[in-house]
């Protein structure tokens, strides 16, 4: 089944065609979420209270936008709101779970270990960085950059212009760049 014909079979009475729709979309949300809170158990929260929302709202969902886009609204909406409320700040852990989401380290025979270290350090630093960015132009790199997300359904998520998004996309990204050489000019 469509999206389409499980809100439509939820809406007649079937939660568990919600059920599916959790299960559909609950991990590709977590992690968009957790690039904007970069804290495990927050990240949960809000797709939690993201899906109840959503559930509770589903009514009003006229199915201009795809289903998963006006999820995605909702949950980074959620998001932002609790990064603004608890100004969260970076930690640095060593082994933590954040690192799990860097890419995958090469561990293959003849792989450089200076090379590992190095690319999970410069991994590290991005995420530090992002940390530092205003929850707006975190959303945009995230949704851009590690999502693939197109500026269209960018701007339906954020209910903002496709203008706007452009121009926070650049802001962030030179923003970032700032960020990083801060940390290392080279």
């Amino acid at each position: 089944m469509d999206d389409q014909e499980l809100i439509a079979a939820c809406l007649q009475g079937q939660p568990s065609a919600y059920g599916e729709l959790v299960r559909r979309y609950q991990d590709r949300l977590y992690n968009t979420v957790y690039r904007m809170v970069q804290n495990a158990e927050d990240a949960q929260d809000v797709v939690q209270e993201a899906f109840l929302h959503a559930y509770q709202a589903l009514e009003g969902f006229k199915g201009d936008a795809q289903f998963f886009t006006w999820l995605c609204r909702i949950a980074l909406n959620a998001a932002i709101s609790l990064r603004r409320r608890r100004k969260l700040v970076v930690s640095i852990e060593v082994g933590s779970e954040r690192e799990r989401l860097l890419e995958p380290v090469d561990e293959s025979e003849g792989a450089d270990p200076t090379e590992q270290l190095h690319r999970a350090e410069q991994g590290q630093r991005l995420h530090q960085a992002l940390a530092r960015l205003s929850p707006e132009h975190r959303a945009v790199l995230v949704l851009k950059e590690m999502e693939g997300i197109k500026y269209e359904e960018m701007a339906d998520i954020l209910q903002v212009p496709i203008g706007t998004i452009r121009s926070r996309l650049h802001r962030a990204r030179l923003e970032l760049r700032a960020l990083l050489e801060e940390t290392d000019p080279e």
